[in-house]
């Protein structure tokens, strides 16, 4: 897998949903402060609804804005299978679903954005922090390890099966 390729498509994800965040906050100021807006009364609440919603969006821009930047300083470290995981790690990870059946899943370690999914080589790849409860579990693991999750009250096993 290319984690450089990765890495531009989370760049790419992230600046699109910034540009889209961003511009729907504008709006929402634009409703907020539109003089067909001004309160009729004390009950009409409109123009301050739409103002929370433009403070809503604002605030969500500004933390993509912060992930995107972090992403464009981000340098990639390489891997081995001896290695242990950190930030920039790609890891696949194998567990036993409800059937009994393996299933196996992607995910890179980032230093924000964690959720955020991208796909390589038709391969679905999840974004994590090292402060999410997967993340904390990773970190320091090698190929070979097993991590477990509490899911609820059930517990849930992941096989760290490859490591870029």
């Amino acid at each position: 897998m290319d984690k450089a390729q990765i890495l531009k498509h989370i760049i790419a994800k992230l600046d699109e949903d910034f540009s889209i965040l961003l511009q729907a906050a504008k709006e929402a100021h634009e409703a907020a402060t539109d003089k067909e807006n001004i309160p009729d009364n004390k009950y009409d609440t409109l123009s301050l609804e739409a103002s929370y919603v433009a403070q809503g969006q604002a605030n969500r821009a500004q933390e993509i804005k912060m992930s995107l930047e972090a992403y464009k300083r981000l340098v990639l470290k390489e891997f081995d299978e001896d290695s242990p995981i950190y930030l920039t790690a790609l890891v696949l990870l194998e567990s036993e679903d409800a059937a009994g059946h393996d299933s196996q899943r992607w995910v890179f370690i980032g230093p924000q954005a964690g959720g955020l999914k991208t796909e390589q080589d038709g391969k679905e790849i999840t974004v994590i922090t090292p402060h999410s409860p997967l993340g904390k579990n990773l970190i320091g693991k090698e190929v070979g390890e097993t991590v477990t999750m509490k899911t609820g009250n059930n517990q849930k096993e992941f096989e760290i099966l490859e490591l870029y």
